[in-house]
């Protein structure tokens, strides 16, 4: 209120401290407040700067960060292009904070399965951070995890691994074997190996990275749920079902505590839980679930996206 009171509600200097609480909302998994003070901020920077300031850059990247959490990626992406369009008119083609934008558009693309696109923008990013950075910086191993959950959405699971292995091993370095950083690497290995069928060490991968996020975020955290999800899966795999039951649960537990009960998050649970309810004979429980992740990727992406006709063929083939 002192700043607010000294400087008046339109000062830049105010909108910087609304981007600051945008920034620490967003990292709490509040969004919706997150959304609240960002667009505070940019419109005060929108009326006290030129338009195409680098500030504003800033603020469309931030809006682009927090409607991806949301899963609303068409909105993510209309932001992150924005601030991309800005930095490379107003910053050097490899500057970092370009590589920045180019690496939150990628996120963005292989979570709405377009990874083509995904790889392009991931690519491009990483090439500037290894010219910027060197090889071994923390955000380089960004890049290489956020490229390794790409590969891991097309597929390709032995190229994912390089890159997971790649950005574990910057990590470990430069963090130590507890930061929360490193739960990220461990947790998508852990889906990869479970995808290759070798559920011992998928469990182990997810059990470190289970414990970490435990230890570091707490049991409420949005990225608690990944790991609940990740050893669903390979309990499935393994045909313990029980216990892949009882960690999906927790994992769309917490979802729809966390997030908007329409989040795509949300959806691949309730896609997870049909498996599992199919695998153990329960075709009632297994057809509300795949209803209800049906109701949400045709929400978010469509009758004809690839996600949705997936989950429309198990509820015809029930």
């Amino acid at each position: 209120m002192t700043n607010l009171n000294t400087l008046g509600y339109d000062h830049i200097d105010i909108a910087t401290s609304y981007n600051s609480l945008g920034n620490v909302y967003q990292r709490k998994g509040e969004y919706d407040s997150a959304i609240e003070y960002h667009k505070k901020s940019l419109k005060i920077k929108l009326s006290k700067l030129v338009h195409d300031h680098i500030d504003v850059a800033s603020s469309y990247n931030n809006l682009g960060n927090v409607y991806e959490k949301k899963g609303e990626y068409d909105k993510a992406i209309e932001y992150h292009e924005k601030a991309l369009k800005i930095r490379l008119n107003k910053l050097e083609s490899d500057h970092i904070d370009v590589a920045s934008s180019y690496n939150n558009l990628g996120i963005t693309y292989g979570n709405k399965g377009e990874y083509d696109k995904a790889i392009k923008c991931h690519e491009k990013s990483l090439k500037i951070k290894l010219n910027k950075l060197g090889s071994d910086h923390i955000d380089v191993a960004n890049s290489y995890n956020d490229l390794g959950v790409v590969y891991e959405y097309n597929g390709e699971y032995d190229n994912a691994i390089e890159y997971h292995e790649k950005s574990l091993k910057i990590f470990l370095d430069k963090m130590g074997s507890n930061h929360f950083y490193v739960a990220h690497p461990y947790n998508n290995l852990g889906f990869v190996y479970g995808k290759k069928g070798k559920c011992d060490k998928a469990i182990e991968y997810c059990n470190k990275s289970l414990k970490i996020r435990l230890d570091k975020l707490g049991s409420d955290h949005i990225d608690v749920a990944a790991s609940y999800k990740n050893l669903a899966l390979v309990y499935y795999g393994k045909q313990e079902c029980d216990k892949a039951m009882e960690f999906g649960r927790k994992a769309l537990d917490l979802r729809l505590k966390r997030l908007d009960s329409n989040h795509p998050d949300v959806g691949n649970s309730y896609d997870i839980l049909g498996d599992i309810n199919c695998k153990k004979g329960e075709k009632m429980d297994a057809n509300k679930c795949y209803e209800n992740a049906i109701s949400i990727y045709t929400q978010k992406f469509g009758e004809n996206h690839q996600k949705t006709q997936e989950v429309m063929l198990k509820l015809k083939n029930l």
